[in-house]
């Protein structure tokens, strides 16, 4: 007898009466079946009762509808409740492992952040947290689109099923998933009264709790609440800076932020979740779901190391910053014997060059601060001191910024990841009739966010970077699905609409000579867009796969960024802004001698003479369809081969973090991204259900990539170029018999540029970041059981992942070498599983790479994020009614 996995009916499209969506003994199935674990192009997780005759089967809506995994023609990976709760996953960035050509990793460059998604499949992605920037792998929570990378990391305490769908997802899915989707499924409410508890315990002083409950009010009204809250301390410890004499440096308040913030540890976590749902079933016909969700976060920044910091005076910024404050005023000033001689009086001077006092911030918006006080020379020509100071400043290079551990830190400024996110949805889902069903999803959802990171493993304040970002955005889609022509005929048909706002301020420090600080930076987008997607059977066992989807978006933008201290009026000498060029470079034509030096420079805007960008809005239209094309053919009931092609989009946009003004927009735009996939496929159940191995090849066109690309002080955004990616993976899933079971995964990338973009400075011949040649996982399971009604079930995962560079330039500091990583489990489950205890531990191998990881060239600076130690858990969860 074949065994269904079953998931909610409420989360199923296409039941054919509301009677059928809701069955009091769904949740009490659920909890004897156990996990419900399975393949489609990709292994999922075994969680199967114990000594399990056959593997089970999971139906998902990847095509807004109901299937039989095993019959998708998608590469899909499905993970459900039990399974996450086996292997100790709380967040996505943790199934990464388990995933093959899969790379999602918490935090992305100098974000400071753990909440930040970075995810990348099957070699696109994106990794960048900036408003200006979209995700390229689609984040959908109960069918409402994230549409930022922050929160995306989502807590998975109440999921009952996440899918991740591999490749362009354009036609069902839309914008901005050109690598993928993840489709995240929470938690239904049951029919039945039912509370669950759980209490973590680890290293770093872990202490994780939360419950689920299930609290029906009427046979009609269901309702269901969550709650999480998820605190450690960091890995990453703050020690003193060793000096025998005392030092001085600027105070916190020295320079405009974010926020002020710090702490003792860093990459540690404090972070709260709750959800909540009311369930409506008004007849057989109609049910009304509405949701909301809410996350909290204050918790320290994350993990950061100096790589390297530049020798000078290639390092230009650690050159100058050395050279003020390691010489008095009189040096400074003087032309023949001074470090003036050798770099220049214009430069140097104490009055109006880098070395002098510090700008006002002339021409800020409400909210912004001049720089406090003076520059870094004392009047009165003491060498190393700041004004009205006894105490030498801090020299910048590499040796002391060493701790020689990479756990610990010199750092003791901005520590902090502030994160309020909420959301809500109204799902509505009409049975039309026994063929057809209609759903409305309504959804709302607003981020503010504040995050400062201190890059510089100094006291000083040479790299410290705080990030402010608001959201918010709306969204609506109706759905149509149903079958015809005596159910050969499968259909699913939407419209839908989408409009985010919002803003983004950096405020970075560069060695205090040069102040980023974002004026306004403004982004709105509106998207509309209509989709089709049919399966039609011409016979019983061909089947054939159109769709297609029409887009129409708007995006406008204000850029705003500016330099407070006025950087590039004082390196050339031609400071202050309102003065004549004439007046400081000698022999220019006429027709430049009498410009301002504001004019001369290029900054655009007559009354804001430290502003990069020029005021107004900017605009671009994209118009766009993204078909899909497939065919499948099942040769046996127990096997079925595919094929498919598909086109997927990625807005464009405009980058920010300038470092030199521009005279209009449209020289900081960057263009979509499109890529256009072939893939072959095979999924089979052998051995009566006892084995499910899956293959998929595929080859993708990727066109317009955009990356972060460093320019001087600034990351920004170009299209690098365009490249091939062609790749394989194989899955399996097996019962061995006696108790034990195994999961195998393997993946081989192969991305390679065709053309690349001159003016990024991309090496020839370099490889696409976050792209690993492969990836394998294996992971045996065995299942006792004790003579008492309980069980015990002990499991490892161990993956082992090629090396991969962390940034576009391929810089041999940021790259991830060869990783190999290794997970172990024990679980005791008591009868009738009323509790369960865990023990288990993450990274055993204790294998420190980087995670993300970021340069500066003009700042002289590599730094990165190492993944956390090794460390140990224990969980105890019980489970109370519901049965």
């Amino acid at each position: 007898m074949r065994r269904t996995c079953l998931i909610h009916p409420t989360l199923i499209e296409g039941e054919k009466s509301m009677s059928q969506r809701i069955r009091p003994a769904t949740r009490r199935n659920l909890n004897r079946l156990g996990t419900c674990s399975v393949l489609a192009g990709s292994l999922s997780l075994l969680s199967a009762t114990a000594f399990a005759q056959e593997l089970e089967e999971v139906v998902v809506t990847a095509q807004k509808r109901s299937q039989n995994i095993q019959n998708v023609p998608i590469a899909i990976t499905a993970f459900t409740a039990d399974a996450l709760k086996a292997k100790g996953i709380s967040d996505i960035h943790q199934l990464s492992n388990l995933t093959p050509n899969v790379n999602l990793d918490s935090g992305a460059p100098f974000s400071g952040d753990s909440s930040v998604l970075s995810a990348s499949i099957r070699g696109i992605g994106q990794d960048d947290f900036a408003f200006n920037l979209d995700p390229g792998v689609g984040v959908y929570l109960d069918g409402v689109y994230l549409a930022r990378t922050i929160g995306a990391n989502q807590n998975l305490l109440d999921v009952d099923r996440i899918e991740i769908l591999k490749g362009p997802q354009g036609t069902l899915f839309g914008r901005n998933t050109i690598g993928g989707a993840i489709n995240i499924v929470t938690h239904t409410p049951g029919t039945e009264r039912r509370f669950t508890a759980q209490a973590t315990t680890g290293r770093y002083n872990r202490r994780d709790f939360a419950f689920t409950a299930d609290l029906p009010i009427s046979d009609k009204l269901l309702s269901s609440l969550t709650f999480s809250s998820l605190v450690r301390d960091g890995y990453q410890k703050t020690i003193p800076f060793p000096s025998t004499v005392p030092f001085t440096v600027d105070p916190p308040n020295a320079y405009p932020k974010a926020g002020f913030d710090t702490s003792d540890t860093r990459g540690g976590q404090n972070q709260q979740v709750m959800r909540g749902k009311l369930l409506w079933l008004s007849s057989d016909a109609f049910s009304l779901t509405v949701a909301g969700d809410w996350q909290h976060q204050n918790q320290s920044s994350t993990a950061a190391t100096v790589l390297s910091v530049q020798a000078t005076p290639a390092n230009i910024f650690g050159f100058l910053y050395n050279t003020c404050i390691s010489n008095p005023a009189s040096a400074l000033n003087d032309p023949v014997n001074g470090p003036a001689a050798f770099i220049s009086p214009v430069v140097t001077n104490t009055s109006t060059g880098v070395c002098g006092p510090r700008a006002a911030g002339t021409g800020l918006a409400p909210g912004g601060a001049p720089l406090a006080g003076a520059g870094y020379v004392n009047k009165n020509g003491n060498n190393l001191l700041l004004p009205g100071s006894t105490s030498p400043r801090i020299f910048w290079n590499f040796d002391n910024t060493q701790t020689g551990d990479i756990d610990t830190t010199y750092s003791n400024g901005v520590s902090f990841a502030k994160n309020d996110v909420f959301g809500t949805s109204i799902t509505g889902d009409w049975t039309l009739s026994d063929n057809m069903s209609f759903k409305s999803i309504t959804g709302y959802r607003q981020i503010n966010w504040d995050v400062g990171i201190d890059l510089d493993g100094l006291p000083e304040q040479i790299q410290e970077v705080t990030d402010s970002q608001h959201q918010f955005q709306v969204s609506q889609e109706f759905q149509l699905t149903g079958a015809l022509l005596s159910d050969k005929l499968h259909y699913a048909a939407g419209l839908y609409y989408f409009k985010e706002a919002g803003y983004v301020h950096d405020f970075v420090p560069f060695q205090g000579i040069l102040m980023v600080y974002d004026i306004q930076n403004d982004v709105n987008t509106t998207s509309y867009a209509t989709y089709f997607h049919t399966d039609y059977a011409v016979t019983d066992k061909f089947t054939v796969t159109v769709g297609g989807r029409y887009s129409k978006e708007r995006k406008k933008f204000i850029g705003g960024q500016a330099d407070l201290d006025g950087f590039s009026y004082k390196i050339s000498g031609c400071n202050p802004p309102g003065d004549l060029a004439g007046n400081h470079i000698p022999n220019l034509p006429p027709n430049l001698a009498a410009l301002t030096c504001q004019a001369f420079l290029g900054f655009p805007e007559p009354s804001q003479p430290l502003r990069y960008f020029p005021a107004g809005e900017n605009q671009q239209n994209f118009n766009v369809f993204t078909p899909t094309v497939g065919a499948q053919f099942q040769i046996t009931d127990d096997v079925m081969v595919y094929a498919s092609w598909k086109k997927g989009f990625k807005s464009g946009g405009w980058t920010t973090r300038l470092s030199q003004p521009i005279a209009t927009g449209d020289q900081a735009e960057f263009k979509p991204e499109i890529a256009k996939s072939s893939e072959l496929g095979v999924k089979s159940e052998l051995f009566n259900r006892r084995l499910l191995m899956n293959a998929a090849v595929f080859y993708t066109k990727y066109d317009e990539i955009q990356l972060n690309v460093q320019q001087g002080p600034s990351p920004v955004v170009q299209n690098a170029g365009d490249a091939t990616i062609k790749g394989v993976e194989l899955e399996m899933q097996a019962i061995l018999g006696g108790g034990f079971s195994l999961n195998f995964a393997g993946g081989y990338l192969d991305g390679k540029y065709t053309f690349i973009n001159p003016d990024t400075l991309i090496p020839p011949g370099s490889d696409l970041p976050k792209t690993p040649k492969y990836k394998v996982t294996i992971g045996p399971t065995y299942d006792l059981a004790l003579t008492n009604g309980a069980s015990m079930r002990f499991g490892v995962d161990y993956t082992k992942a090629d090396k991969i560079f962390n940034d576009s330039l391929n810089t041999p500091e940021l790259r991830r070498p060869s990783t190999n990583s290794l997970g172990a489990s024990i679980h005791y489950l008591a009868p009738d599983d009323y509790y369960e205890i865990v023990l288990g531990g993450t990274n055993l191998t204790n294998d420190r790479y980087l995670t993300v990881g970021s340069i500066n060239l003009a700042a002289g600076e590599k730094v990165g994020t190492y993944n956390a130690p090794k460390e140990w858990y224990l969980t105890a969860r019980v489970n109370v009614g519901g049965k």
